[in-house]
């Protein structure tokens, strides 16, 4: 048994802004991806992942009573028994949403009824997607917003406008001959997603950082969002380093301290601008950059993977 190949994704724009309504950008990332598996001989990971796979399986049972969903138990039940498990390339912890392809995966295979990617996609259909899918990988996360999961089950680019607005969208074509470049930068350590989403909602009990939230990380997550679409590469690059600057001043425990420096330094020669990608705390570190070779030079010793070009 070998199902359908689910992908990464990365959040361009909107972390932890979007808990508080900013817009949001999230892309498929084909370079890694999930599939649920069985094999005769499993490896010790296999068995691992199909021991998760059982308690998740739980789980699912205790929300499908809801009117939202409704799961195939039984087959998923004796899938589990015959040791499926979710075979992923996907890192964990690297804010490319490992969880995230999983749901999909369970989702697209067992859920009764399910929306499927022909149909038309109305936004009410995308939204109900977006709720089914939060409640699914809560199981992981504690909170979910469920966009992972609709990044990977949709595998197309998602334009977050609100929490209850959201659309698939187009990317801009990409200039493969250009300088500009988006890169995954990696940090070597794996984040960890509850423990940063617990420090961010403590950090949101005092006045002065919602309202450096509301008029300064929104305010520059919302413009990059639309310049990267309409493909205003200029203006883009000018709030990307407002936004970078607002990260390294007021969102320090998510960046791992090592880069603290690296961070800084970006913003002051222009070389590059770092930001976080998914929750932070580890796993990849976004990069923006207008010459991707000044940026490899600059940042030595790192290894950098290019995920879009301008």
């Amino acid at each position: 048994m070998k199902g359908p190949l689910f992908y990464s994704k990365i959040l361009l724009f909107g972390e932890y802004g979007i808990i508080k309504d900013s817009k949001g950008l999230s892309i498929p990332y084909n370079f890694f991806k999930g599939a649920l598996k069985t094999d005769d001989n499993p490896s010790e990971e296999a068995k691992h992942s199909n021991e998760s796979l059982s308690k998740f399986a739980d789980y699912l049972a205790g929300i499908a009573s809801d009117e939202l969903v409704q799961f195939d138990m039984q087959a998923l039940r004796t899938d589990v028994a015959n040791g499926m498990y979710f075979d992923s390339s996907i890192p964990q912890g690297y804010g490319v949403g490992s969880s995230g392809a999983l749901v999909a995966a369970i989702y697209d295979k067992y859920a009764l009824d399910k929306i499927t990617v022909l149909e038309n996609l109305t936004r009410e259909k995308l939204l109900k997607l977006k709720v089914i899918f939060g409640q699914m990988e809560s199981f992981f996360h504690g909170k979910s917003s469920g966009l992972d999961p609709l990044n990977s089950y949709l595998s197309l680019p998602i334009l977050i406008n609100s929490k209850d607005n959201i659309e698939s969208t187009s990317l801009p074509t990409q200039n493969k001959e250009g300088k500009g470049a988006v890169f995954l930068l990696d940090s070597g350590i794996t984040g960890e997603t509850a423990p940063m989403v617990q420090i961010f909602m403590e950090q949101m009990k005092h006045e002065g950082f919602r309202s450096m939230l509301k008029e300064k990380f929104v305010k520059h997550t919302d413009a990059c969002v639309d310049h990267f679409l309409n493909g205003d590469v200029k203006g883009l690059f000018g709030h990307v380093k407002q936004l970078s600057h607002v990260v390294l001043d007021h969102f320090k425990p998510m960046i791992p301290a090592q880069f603290h420096e690296l961070w800084k330094k970006g913003i002051e020669t222009n070389d590059y601008y770092l930001k976080l990608c998914g929750s932070g705390g580890g796993g990849y570190i976004l990069g923006f950059t207008e010459d991707i070779q000044k940026a490899r030079t600059s940042l030595k010793g790192h290894n950098l993977e290019v995920v879009y070009n301008f």
